[in-house]
């Protein structure tokens, strides 16, 4: 049984990862962390485990990875579509994953690390990205108030708060989110973020908002 360590501080795509991993038989979910603490805590707790965590969760990379290596564990980055992996791969990692990765890459990169060896996802090239047809169908379809939500269903925001940040009411929420639902083809927030995440170029639209609305509030 692979025991994984599971950090992410976006607490949506920590449980749709956790919802992808959980369906194979042979992981074992021992820990889930939203913050550094949590993190280092179950590092010191459950040794020879493989650590699967997000780029955004902790600055000091070479001070992760050194719990790492003393809890006798292994470690994945998951890193943000537009981020370069020379940090981490220079710090280490046993692997390294982007975060719109498909579900298959995914377990495949846990299973290798945990077997021993190594897995490292290449970057999107611009003709990667250009493929993702259906990202960009998707997203051109959604309409401004529209993609607001679905990047604030991505940060992890829950139906009031979307209403304050947007300055509506919790049904027009509602609302809109029906229509989203039905112009992704997913039934709830969950597979929403996940379909998000899974399309390039919808995330990257939805990340770009997501900032420019952290803008508008600093």
């Amino acid at each position: 049984m692979n025991k994984i360590i599971l950090a992410d501080n976006q607490a949506i795509f920590r449980a749709g990862t956790a919802k992808i991993l959980a369906m194979e038989d042979d992981f074992r979910i021992i820990a889930q962390c939203q913050d550094s603490e949590r993190l280092y805590n179950a590092l010191d707790t459950f040794h020879g485990a493989v650590l699967l965590f997000a780029s955004t969760l902790t600055r000091d990379i070479s001070f992760l990875l050194q719990r790492v290596a003393r809890s006798g564990s292994r470690s994945i980055a998951i890193l943000e579509n537009n981020e370069t992996p020379e940090t981490f791969l220079d710090g280490g990692v046993q692997g390294l994953i982007y975060r719109g990765a498909n579900s298959s890459a995914l377990i495949e990169c846990v299973r290798q690390v945990a077997a021993g060896g190594r897995f490292y996802q290449p970057s999107a090239k611009p003709s990667q990205t250009n493929e993702d047809v259906v990202g960009a169908r998707v997203r051109d379809r959604l309409t401004s108030k529209e993609m607001k939500i679905v990047a604030l269903i991505v940060q992890g925001c829950k139906n009031k708060e979307i209403a304050i940040r947007l300055g509506t009411t919790e049904q027009v929420v509602k609302n809109y989110l029906r229509n989203v639902y039905d112009k992704t083809g997913v039934s709830d927030r969950l597979e929403l973020a996940l379909f998000t995440m899974h399309h390039k170029m919808l995330a990257d639209a939805a990340a770009a908002i997501g900032n420019e609305m952290m803008g508008v509030l600093a």
